[in-house]
Parts: structure tokens; sequence; C-alpha cells
């Protein structure tokens, strides 16, 4: 297992679609990779374009920096429903390091995914857990924490990000 380098914004693959990511040896590998990483940064998810391939892959760990670790490896999720009920609350990303801005994101959602042994699985996540997946599946969406904020704020989110992080 390695530590890879995360992706920095506005690097043009974290704005990328992903294509299907596919249950073999490379894609295992990738994810041990991945959840290394995750840890070390330290994060609780962390989605393939971040590390540079565009495939639909997420890891994640909602509760592992409250003591409960559970890592979890996604291939090609989707959201089935989201509740009509959202939060707005401080996201972070570790390919926009130091900036978090207030996001609204539905407090549960329902979520269908494949593992590393092409088992598909649906679960309904709520809380951190929802919020966290929905942060990962933009990434593979091409989406970044400055996609969901107003015009205003996201100008001046970016010009204080680069302000502080030139590329």
């Amino acid at each position: 297992m390695a530590v890879l380098p995360i992706l920095r914004w506005p690097d043009p693959r974290l704005a990328t679609p992903c294509t299907p990511a596919t249950p073999d040896a490379a894609t295992r590998a990738l994810a041990q990779d991945m959840l290394e990483t995750m840890y070390a940064a330290p994060g609780r998810g962390l989605a393939a374009p971040q590390v540079g391939a565009l495939i639909r892959l997420f890891v994640m760990d909602a509760t592992w920096k409250d003591g409960h670790p559970v890592p979890r490896i996604l291939l090609n999720p989707e959201i089935l429903w989201s509740s009509p009920t959202t939060a707005i609350g401080p996201e972070g990303c570790l390919s926009i390091p130091g900036l978090t801005a207030d996001i609204p994101r539905a407090t549960e959602i329902r979520l269908r995914w494949t593992d590393l042994d092409g088992h598909r699985h649906e679960e309904t996540l709520t809380g951190f857990a929802a919020i966290c997946a929905q942060h990962e599946i933009d990434h593979l969406d091409g989406r970044v924490t400055f996609d969901r904020l107003p015009p205003a704020q996201r100008a001046a989110l970016e010009a204080a990000y680069l302000a502080g992080h030139p590329a």
C-alpha cells in the first residue's frame, strides 16, 4: 500500500466526470492505496479523481475519527433517493485544503453501489455518512465544493483560496 498524492483544485481532472469502475485487481489495489491516503490526510472520504484516477470509486470512513473505524469501498455508487430534509453545514475537501464552506445536503440518502467482489449493495445512509457520500459522488461527477455555492460566494472563496494556495 502507498500514500498517493492528492490533486488540488483547480486541477482539470477534478472537473472531469468519471467512467465506471471495474472490480478487478487494479481497482482493489487503488482502493487500498486510497484508504491509506485518506487516513494519512487525515480525511473521512476520498474519491478516485482526487488521486488522478478517473473512475467511479470512492472510499470513506465516516466514524474513524470518533474511534470507530468502518472503512468502506464503493464502486459505481448511485443515489437512488434523497430526503427532502436538508442540513447546511461546513464541508471541507482534501483537494481544497484549508477551506470550508457551508453546503446544503440531504440528511438521508438511499445508496446503491458495487463492492470489490462485484456484489451489489443498497443502504440508507443518514447524518454525516450521507453528507460524506454525497460529497464524494460530487467528485465522481466532476464537481467540487465551489460548484455548490452561489456565484458571489463562490467567486469570493475561490479568490481567497487561490491567494493562499497559488497554482
